[in-house]
Parts: C-alpha cells; sequence; structure tokens
C-alpha cells in the first residue's frame, strides 16, 4: 500500500509539471512562449521547421504528462517524457556540467530518470491501468521495448536536426542560455 501511495505521488507531481511545460510550448500557458516564439528557439537549435518540432516536443510533454498523472498507457506516458528530456539534454544542457547554477541538466536528467523508473515500476495500484486491468503493461520486453523506441525517436531527432545551428538574438530563453556559455 504505500509504495503505491509513493508511486502516485510521484506520478502525479511528474505528470502535472510535465504537462506544464508542454503548455507552455503550445499554448504559452503559466508564462510560456506559445509555439511561435518556442518554434523560434527550436529553429536556433537547429530543428527545422521549430513550430513542427516545438508542437511535437509540447504534445509528447503534455500528454506524457497527462497520461502519468493518470497512470493510464504509464509506459507510454514514460517515454513520451523520456523522450522529450533526452532531445532537451542533447540539444541545450549537454555541453554543460552537472552541478552548476544554471542552466541545469540536473532537472531534464531528473524528469528523464524519473520516467524510466516509473516505467518499470507501473503506475500502482491507484492507476486507471490497475483500474482497467491493464495487465499488460507490466510486461518487461514491451517496456523495454516502448523505452528503446523513444530513445530511438530522439536520435532520429536529433539526426534531422540541421548541422549548423541559427544563433539569433530574438528569444530571451535563448539569450539567457548563451549568457551562461
Amino acid at each position: 500500500m504505500l509504495p503505491d501511495l509513493g508511486i502516485l505521488l510521484i506520478r502525479i507531481l511528474l505528470g502535472i509539471v510535465m504537462s506544464v511545460h508542454g503548455t507552455q510550448k503550445v499554448l504559452g500557458w503559466f508564462g510560456g512562449y506559445g509555439l511561435t516564439e518556442t518554434g523560434v528557439f527550436f529553429e536556433e537549435l537547429g530543428f527545422r521547421p521549430g513550430v513542427r518540432f516545438a508542437a511535437a516536443v509540447g504534445v509528447s510533454e503534455l500528454s506524457g504528462g497527462i497520461l502519468l498523472a493518470l497512470g493510464l498507457f504509464t509506459p507510454f506516458g514514460s517515454a513520451a517524457i523520456l523522450t522529450s528530456m533526452l532531445l532537451a539534454i542533447a540539444s541545450v544542457q549537454l555541453k554543460y556540467q552537472l552541478f552548476i547554477i544554471t542552466p541545469e541538466i540536473e532537472l531534464p536528467l531528473f524528469y528523464a530518470v524519473s520516467a524510466v523508473g516509473i516505467a518499470f515500476t507501473g503506475g500502482g495500484a491507484f492507476s486507471l491501468d490497475a483500474i482497467l486491468g491493464f495487465r499488460s503493461f507490466a510486461d518487461l520486453h514491451l517496456i523495454e521495448g516502448v523505452l528503446v523506441c523513444s530513445v530511438f525517436a530522439t536520435v532520429i531527432a536529433l539526426g534531422i536536426r540541421g548541422s549548423h545551428p541559427r544563433r539569433r538574438k530574438s528569444n530571451g530563453l535563448l539569450r539567457f542560455f548563451n549568457r551562461l556559455s
């Protein structure tokens, strides 16, 4: 009972946080830039067309967060979050060290590891997966397959990214990261 409460707490918190990240990108809510400005940032990182990549990442975070918070299709929600966080780590934070003030590689790494941990432990007794009897999501091969697909999706996205990211001064988020480097 206590482990299920612990997983519930982690699932809900991670799910809400990731959903908010997604709405920032897609809808501009919670102080986010919305698709247009986030798309500019993605183009500056070499992802073209930027708005499409921003939409894909935003929807991945939003839907993955909702699925995790509900405990529904848990491995797939975890994989959606993992893909988004691996892209963030590889595109923005990888050039920075662990344990520096900003920009932190620790936060997306923590989100990614939490998502993988939840994928392997499952949603717990207080999840829609458990209530609806989706026992196949506890199959280790399915979980591994979904997570491997997530890593491949990240590698593909990074592979089709432009080889020479554009640097523009128009996006406040990019200016923030450039000041730190």
